[in-house]
């Protein structure tokens, strides 16, 4: 007879089903608990529900992970398995990320029937993709593309590319490999200048502030490294006021004790852009992250981000 110890919430994408049941794995392995004692809640999430209208005019960050928040703090489950790039800048209150999992592959990848790299598309391509991010560093290095937004999950994504909705689409690495579907990328962009969103790569599990011992489960699976990079990489986006209206890009990155975090901010048309990278002790990730982010702020100005 099996019974119910843990009550995993997340949305029912084959994406975010893959990292539930990583995340699953790992709990019933540290726990040594069978894992039918952890069950997998699924939810349909504000952002997967709008599909009339880009998500920077309903709100932005937060839409992925809202309901499955609010199931967390009515009690509905025990833990959210969440992509960390999608969770809001500030968290609902009375929630924490009490655990980050070993970061995957964290470069984005062009996938096309046409070119396998960004540079080597055809004058005037048709590129896909509802990211504000992507479609100004696209921008960036080739303003003859011609953008056109393309929402869904991996699989919808790439068979409307397969359809001929356009000639390129960019996808997470992260999210290719976790589905088996990297084979569909050609090269990763690694161009000067172009930095992944904040996070990318990373399962966040959020748990109650007051669930101790929850908590205390969830600190047996938290990888370390990638905890302290996810924590410079979101103070540096909270100075930004990011949300998924402005280009942001930012990776922070381990070597010993010492964390170098990089950042760039680009004009959503992809004429401008200012980057820098600042290093340090990685006991200061925080600090480190909230003064790259007011060095970007600064050096953009007040209006930078305006279309």
């Amino acid at each position: 007879m099996s019974y119910t110890e843990i009550r995993i919430g997340t949305r029912g994408s084959p994406l975010a089903l893959a990292q539930a049941h990583e995340t699953r794995r790992r709990l019933a392995a540290a726990l040594a608990m069978a894992a039918d004692a952890i069950e997998i809640v699924t939810f349909r999430t504000s952002g997967d529900s709008i599909t009339d209208r880009p998500l920077a005019e309903a709100g932005g960050k937060g839409l992925f992970t809202k309901e499955i928040d609010e199931a967390l703090l009515a009690g509905a489950v025990d833990i959210a398995v969440h992509s960390a790039k999608d969770m809001p800048t500030v968290l609902p209150e009375g929630t924490v990320i009490a655990a980050a999992l070993p970061r995957e592959d964290t470069r984005d990848a062009l996938v096309s029937r046409v070119a396998s790299r960004l540079t080597e598309l055809p004058q005037g391509a048709v590129l896909g993709t509802s990211s504000l991010r992507r479609r100004a560093m696209a921008l960036r290095l080739r303003p003859d593309l011609r953008i056109v937004d393309m929402r869904g999950n991996v699989e919808t994504r790439i068979r409307k590319l397969d359809a001929g909705v356009a000639d390129a689409t960019i996808l997470a690495m992260a999210g290719l490999r976790r589905l088996g579907l990297q084979e569909r990328a050609g090269s990763p962009i690694e161009e000067a200048g172009w930095l992944p969103a904040v996070a990318q790569g990373t399962i966040a599990i959020a748990a109650r502030s007051n669930d101790h011992a929850n908590r205390e489960r969830l600190s047996l699976i938290d990888d370390l490294p990638t905890a302290i990079a996810l924590e410079a990489e979101r103070a540096f986006l909270a100075v930004l006021d990011g949300s998924c209206r402005t280009p942001i890009g930012g990776l922070a990155t381990i070597d010993g004790k010492t964390l170098t975090i990089r950042g760039i901010i680009v004009r959503p048309d992809g004429s401008a852009a200012h980057e820098s990278v600042h290093s340090g002790p990685r006991a200061d990730a925080a600090r480190l992250g909230r003064e790259l982010g007011a060095e970007l702020r600064i050096a953009g100005g007040p209006s930078f981000f305006e279309a």
